[in-house]
């Protein structure tokens, strides 16, 4: 009995580090395909899928073929992907034969994916631009006068788009004509979920999403809601175990790791935080957010020295960014560096002179390097932009 619990502890490890090696392999590669560099992406695909044969892997390798325009090459690999989970390629499969102009290909396997558990959702598809060469034709008119999409479903793309265009007002509407025509169900509570969290109703979306993971726990689109929900509440411990929900689900998103890893460093588990923003570096090492972020993790754990290298490794990146040089010469404050605090103010204000906090920020500076005036000039500067943190400063230092 201990040597069948034992074997299946070892599959179960087995197929973790292999779904953890797939994902890496994925987000590696697409940072290579949007880098402009899918010949390296097809490279390293094609000695993950000697590894394991994982349709994900196809998946991302045609995506690569198709920027480098081998549409044969992308069929082939969408049509692996369908060998091994069946109906995963066919939307991949439709994006292609509409590039190539092949409407009656393009709808066959579009039709294919829409009666699938893969299905798009309507604005995605008409969103998508591999679209635009067949949009025109009479097959494409044809094929949309059926109703592929329930009401309800149309009316939760709708509520989708108004709330990411801050249209509140409209999804409450869309909202109230659903409850009147339907009993509650999964869908219009997280239509609901929704419109609350562009609401600041946050408490309220726990509550809700909570339920629904529940029955769905892998569920993408509810985990997602719950994490923004719980960091909306203050609440990052809960949204970093989410946040691992998501990542654990095989999720390939290379911003969750920046996500997660803010929460760690709210949390104060900065060891945590540390693993995660390095990976993220190892995938998009010239990442402006995230260099920042690993520099003021750094900042926490005491390490200015490393701090200080990435935020220097920003601004050579970004010579241009007032908001590069605040973070390094915060930097600088933090470790009582006047006078590099104060240059580096200096050039963000250049850059970004209505920033009120920077010009208390470098009159604190300018104080304690003895250099009174300079700092009662910063001083007024800020309180004239609006600061009133700044009047204990000015009736304290400036006022005799």
């Amino acid at each position: 009995m201990k040597k069948i619990i034992t074997l299946v502890w070892i599959l179960i490890l087995t197929g973790t580090v292999f779904g953890q090696q797939t994902v890496d392999y994925i987000l590696k590669a697409r940072a290579l395909t949007e880098a402009g560099k899918p010949d390296l992406a097809i490279n390293l695909l094609t000695g993950a899928i000697a590894e394991t044969r994982e349709s994900r892997l196809y998946k991302e390798r045609a995506e690569a073929n198709i920027i480098k325009r081998d549409y044969s090459g992308a069929i082939s690999d969408f049509n692996e992907a369908n060998k091994i989970t069946p109906f995963s390629g066919e939307y991949g499969l439709s994006r292609i034969y509409a590039l190539k102009g092949d409407a009656a290909t393009a709808l066959y396997h579009l039709e294919m994916n829409l009666n699938s558990y893969y299905r798009k959702g309507e604005k995605e598809i008409m969103l998508d631009p591999a679209f635009g060469p067949i949009e025109n034709r009479s097959e494409w008119r044809q094929f949309w006068k059926k109703e592929w999409y329930s009401i309800t479903e149309k009316s939760i793309s709708e509520i989708e788009y108004y709330n990411s265009a801050g249209k509140i007002d409209e999804s409450k509407t869309i909202l109230n004509e659903l409850k009147k025509s339907y009993q509650s169900n999964d869908d219009i509570l997280y239509a609901e979920a929704l419109i609350n969290l562009s609401s600041g109703k946050y408490t309220e979306v726990i509550k809700s999403i909570s339920g629904l993971i529940a029955l769905n726990p892998e569920n993408e689109k509810y985990l997602r809601i719950l994490a923004k929900a719980q960091t909306g509440a203050l609440n990052p411990a809960g949204a970093s175990v989410t946040y691992s929900q998501l990542l654990g689900s095989g999720i390939a998103d290379a911003e969750i790791l920046m996500l997660r890893a803010d929460c760690y460093s709210k949390t104060g588990e900065t060891d945590k935080a540390l693993v995660d923003i390095e990976k993220y570096l190892e995938i998009y090492p010239d990442n402006k957010a995230a260099i920042s972020l690993a520099g003021k993790i750094e900042t926490v754990s005491d390490d200015n020295l490393k701090a200080l290298e990435y935020f220097s490794k920003n601004l050579k990146l970004h010579p241009n960014d007032p908001d590069c040089y605040i973070d390094r010469a915060n930097a600088y404050f933090v470790s009582k560096s006047w006078d590099w605090a104060i240059k580096d103010y200096s050039m963000s204000l250049d850059l970004k002179p209505g920033n009120s906090d920077i010009w208390l920020n470098k009159g604190i500076s300018l104080l304690n390097s003895g250099r009174l005036e300079d700092a009662c000039h910063d001083f007024r500067k800020s309180l004239r932009l609006g600061n009133k943190r700044v009047v204990d400063y000015i009736s304290r230092e400036c006022i005799k």
